[in-house]
């Protein structure tokens, strides 16, 4: 295989913050492909740089399958170029679901704080009531 450094799984997840588990997943989606010696799997820089782009793309909240497509657009012959041109569109729609889910966070905290509002108004004329009656309980006893 490539000269250069290498990595076992444990040093892979370590450096990465995650699982065996998760690091053999992406191995068996196809996303990375360790060098085999063995039962032992050799990480090498490809694998590392892939395994970025995965964990990355995962932080952004790209699902998997359009990790897949950036991850394959590297290899192919207009290379990078393909790649940035894709991510980029993607990062367009990404962004605008973002803003999407933000806009419908915003207006359910503030249906929140309306409802809120309500029930608060409502306990308190409710306690009022309690209150007046309690008076009124209190003043008929005495008489």
């Amino acid at each position: 295989m490539t000269s250069g450094p290498t990595w076992t799984i444990a040093q892979i997840a370590d450096e990465f913050g995650v699982t065996h588990r998760t690091v053999r997943h992406y191995e068996d989606l196809g996303l990375i492909s360790p060098e085999r010696r063995g039962t032992q799997r050799i990480y090498h820089r490809r694998d590392r740089t892939r395994l970025a782009l995965i964990l990355r793309g995962k932080r952004l909240g790209f699902p998997l399958e359009e990790i897949r497509t950036i991850i394959g657009l590297f290899d192919a012959p207009r290379g990078r170029r393909a790649q940035l041109e894709y991510v980029l569109g993607q990062i367009d729609e990404r962004r605008a679901d973002l803003e999407q889910r933000l806009r419908d966070v915003q207006d359910a905290i503030a249906e929140l704080g309306e409802f809120e509002r309500r029930c608060r108004a409502d306990l308190d004329r409710l306690e009022g009531t309690e209150s007046d009656a309690q008076d009124g309980t209190v003043q008929n006893s005495r008489s």
